[in-house]
């Protein structure tokens, strides 16, 4: 699975990535994470806000931090 965070790289997003990171790993899913940080890139996701979740290359959740078993949830879907 590949999971991209969005942002510029303000604490939220640092924060996004880390939950992300742990969400996966306790989950025991395979993935890759990879920060966006070009404004044009993530505009062409659609992502006004920042920051923002993509599992392979799907929009999950703009403008916030979901809590760690919403996150499960947002890639679980995509582990299976």
């Amino acid at each position: 699975m590949k999971i991209q965070i969005l942002g510029t790289g303000c604490p939220k997003c640092k924060a996004l990535t880390e939950a992300a990171e742990n969400a996966a790993k306790d989950m025991g899913a395979t993935y890759e994470i990879e920060k966006v940080t070009d404004i044009e890139k993530i505009m062409s996701f659609g992502v006004m806000m920042t920051p923002a979740l993509v599992v392979d290359g799907e929009v999950k959740c703009v403008g916030k931090i979901p809590a760690a078993d919403e996150l499960k949830k947002l890639l679980i879907r995509e582990a299976k």
